[in-house]
C-alpha cells in the first residue's frame, strides 16, 4: 500500500504540472504526424521528365506511343509545343528534361502501312549519357517494339482473313485491320502469363525491410518519447531529495526499496499510458497494425517501460537539481534515438552503422515493434528484443540502486 501511495503522489504531481500535457501527449503526436509524413515524402518514386514533340498531329500511333511511354514506371510525359519543342536541345542539356523524344511528321502513315516490310519513319531521341539516358531510351524502344509488333501481327491477321475469305472492300479490310491492332495493342496490357519472382522469407531475410512512413514514425515516437517522458517523472525524485521529504521518510516505517518500488512504478505507468496513446493514434489512425500481434506488442511495451523507468530513477538519482534531470533527459533522448533508429531505419545507413546502433537498448525495441507491424513476425520473434530490453533494465536498476542516497 506504501508503495502505492508513493506511486500515487507523483502521479498527481505529473497530472499537476500543466506542461505535462504538452511534453507526453501533444508533442509526441506532432512528431509522429511531421516525421510520418516527411518519410512519406522521400519514399515517393522520383520520376524523370521526358520531353515530347509530336510532329505527327495527324497520325494516330504517336499519341498511342506516348501512352505507353507514359505508363513506364518512373518516366513523366512532358509534350512540348512551340517555343519549348524549338529548344528542346537546349532544355535537356540544362537537365530541366532528362531526355527528349521527337515524333516525325508521317510517322504514323509510315508505319500503318499496309505493305509489309516497310520501315517506319526514325524517331529522335534526345538522351544525354547518363543513367537516366539509357533509361529513357530502353523504355522507349519497348514501347515502340510493342506498338509496332501490334501494328505487324494486325497486318497479317488481315492477310490470312482475306485469304480464307476475300474482302468485300476496302472499307472492310481497313475496319479488320483496325479491329486486329486493336487485339494486338490489349495483349500487350493483359499477357497470357506472368512471371512473378518471390524471395522465399527467412529469419534474416525478414529483417530487410526497410520501414518507412507511419510504420517508421510511430515506433520511432513510442521509443523517442518514452525517454523524454523521463523528464516529469525523474523530477519527483529529484525534488523531495532537494526538499527533504526523502530524509522524513526515514523517521516513518517505510523501507527504502519501498520508496524506489513506489518511484519506479509511477514513472512505469506514465511511460506505458503514453505508449498505449501512441499506439492507439496509430493503429487508427495512421494504419499501423500493433494488433494484428496484441501479446508481442504487450511484450515489447512492456519491456521498453521496464528500461525507460530504470533510466528514469537513475537520472533521478544522478542529478543534482530540475536543470541537471532535463539536460541528461535530453541527452539521454537525442543519443538512443539518433542511434537506435527512431529516427531513420537504420537499414539505410549500412552494416558499420547498423551495428553500433544496437549497442543501444532503443534499436532492440524498434526491431521488435518494426518485427510486428512491418516484417508480420510472430511473438517468438520478439523474444530477443525483449529480452535484451530486459537486460539492460536490469543493468540501469543496479546502477541506480547503488547511487541512490537519503541527503
Amino acid at each position: 500500500m506504501r508503495i502505492i501511495d508513493i506511486a500515487l503522489k507523483d502521479l498527481l504531481e505529473v497530472v499537476r504540472d500543466k506542461k505535462s500535457l504538452l511534453f507526453l501527449v501533444l508533442m509526441p503526436v506532432v512528431f509522429t504526424l511531421f516525421m510520418g509524413f516527411a518519410f512519406r515524402i522521400t519514399e515517393t518514386e522520383p520520376r524523370l521528365p521526358v520531353g515530347w514533340v509530336d510532329g505527327d498531329t495527324e497520325g494516330s500511333l504517336g499519341g498511342q506511343l506516348r501512352a505507353l511511354v507514359a505508363a513506364t514506371a518512373g518516366i513523366d510525359v512532358v509534350p512540348l509545343a512551340g517555343d519549348e519543342a524549338a529548344q528542346v536541345d537546349q532544355q535537356v542539356q540544362d537537365g530541366d528534361l532528362a531526355a527528349a523524344v521527337i515524333v516525325p511528321q508521317g510517322w504514323s502513315a509510315r508505319a500503318l502501312s499496309p505493305a509489309p516490310g516497310g520501315d517506319p519513319l526514325p524517331l529522335t531521341i534526345i538522351v544525354p549519357e547518363t543513367a537516366a539516358g539509357q533509361t529513357v531510351t530502353t523504355a522507349l524502344r519497348a514501347a515502340a517494339a510493342r506498338l509496332l509488333g501490334a501494328v505487324e501481327a494486325a497486318h497479317l491477321s488481315v492477310e490470312v482473313l482475306d485469304a480464307r475469305a476475300p474482302f468485300a472492300d476496302e472499307e472492310a479490310r481497313l475496319a479488320a485491320w483496325q479491329a486486329g491492332l486493336a487485339e494486338g495493342s490489349a495483349a500487350w496490357q493483359q499477357p497470357a502469363l506472368d512471371v512473378v519472382l518471390e524471395p522465399a522469407i527467412s529469419a534474416q531475410a525478414s529483417k530487410a525491410g526497410t520501414p518507412s512512413g507511419f510504420l517508421q514514425s510511430s515506433p520511432g515516437m513510442i521509443v523517442q518519447f518514452a525517454v523524454f517522458s523521463l523528464v516529469t517523472s525523474a523530477m519527483a525524485v529529484v525534488v523531495e531529495r532537494k526538499s527533504g521529504a526523502l530524509r522524513r521518510l526515514l523517521t516513518t516505517p517505510i523501507h527504502r526499496v519501498q520508496v524506489l518500488a513506489g518511484h519506479l512504478l509511477a514513472m512505469f505507468t506514465v511511460v506505458f499510458l503514453q505508449g498505449l496513446l501512441l499506439m492507439a493514434l496509430g493503429q487508427l489512425a495512421l494504419g499501423v497494425n500493433y494488433a494484428r500481434e496484441p501479446l508481442g506488442t504487450l511484450l515489447m511495451l512492456v519491456a521498453l517501460a521496464l528500461w525507460v523507468t530504470s533510466l528514469g530513477l537513475l537520472i533521478g538519482t544522478l542529478a543534482r537539481g530540475e536543470e541537471q534531470v532535463v539536460m541528461f533527459s535530453l541527452v539521454a533522448m537525442f543519443l538512443f534515438a539518433a542511434l537506435g533508429g527512431a529516427w531513420f531505419p537504420l537499414e539505410i545507413a549500412g552494416d558499420a552503422f547498423s551495428a553500433v546502433g544496437h549497442l543501444m537498448p532503443t534499436a532492440w525495441a524498434m526491431d521488435g515493434f518494426q518485427d510486428i507491424v512491418v516484417r508480420s513476425q510472430g511473438l517468438g520473434s520478439l523474444l530477443l528484443p525483449a529480452g535484451v530490453l530486459l537486460g539492460y533494465t536490469l543493468a540501469f536498476m543496479a546502477l541506480a540502486t547503488w547511487r541512490f542516497r537519503f541527503e
